[in-house]
């Protein structure tokens, strides 16, 4: 175990940890990855993101590990497949809003040369470093998120909450929500 301190919401589970130490708040450009991490945000609305994170592999392999260009296909069988597949979160709502946006993702990368491209201008291009000293003070929202949220449906894409998209910018290191005192603040 390590002496390093930690954002507080990670601490006591190796996955959570390993998640907090490697990938949370790293910037991420990818379009791949981007997808990836919007998919399981919107899995997560209303679910604790641990719930999420310990079906990811599952996920991984019943979404065609992530690849945007065949969900965007996924026709009403492999919906119902999805629909029996007791490795992930079963949620209608959210298996059909995945193709959706799939679909909308694409048109994203149509319009503005990558997903990402058009993801980051909503912070310029740079992520912003808060000063948060407690996660529980981090805020759920911002005027930001808001913006963003709308501006995803009003081009088709589904459970993307302001909410949503706030931890969304966190995972993706548009925004460093780690305490100041966590190892990692610096780091990313």
């Amino acid at each position: 175990m390590s002496d390093k301190h930690k954002c507080g919401w990670c601490v006591g589970d190796p996955l959570y940890e390993a998640y907090h130490d490697e990938e949370w708040g790293v910037p991420v450009y990818d379009d791949a990855t981007l997808f990836e991490f919007l998919i399981l945000e919107t899995f997560q609305a209303g679910l604790s993101w641990i719930t999420v994170l310990r079906k990811r592999e599952n996920f991984r392999k019943a979404f065609d590990n992530f690849n945007y260009k065949t969900i965007a296909l996924y026709k009403e069988d492999k919906i119902n497949s999805l629909l029996e597949d007791s490795g992930i979160i079963r949620n209608k709502l959210k298996i059909k809003a995945t193709v959706t946006n799939a679909q909308a993702f694409i048109k994203i990368q149509e319009e503005f040369g990558s997903f990402s491209q058009y993801i980051w201008k909503f912070v310029d291009g740079t992520p912003i470093k808060n000063k948060i000293q407690n996660y529980k003070n981090a805020p759920a929202t911002t005027a930001i998120s808001d913006q963003l949220s709308k501006d995803l449906k009003k081009r088709g894409f589904k459970f993307v909450g302001s909410t949503v998209m706030y931890a969304h910018m966190q995972a993706t290191g548009m925004v460093n929500d780690h305490e100041v005192n966590c190892f990692r603040y610096h780091e990313v």
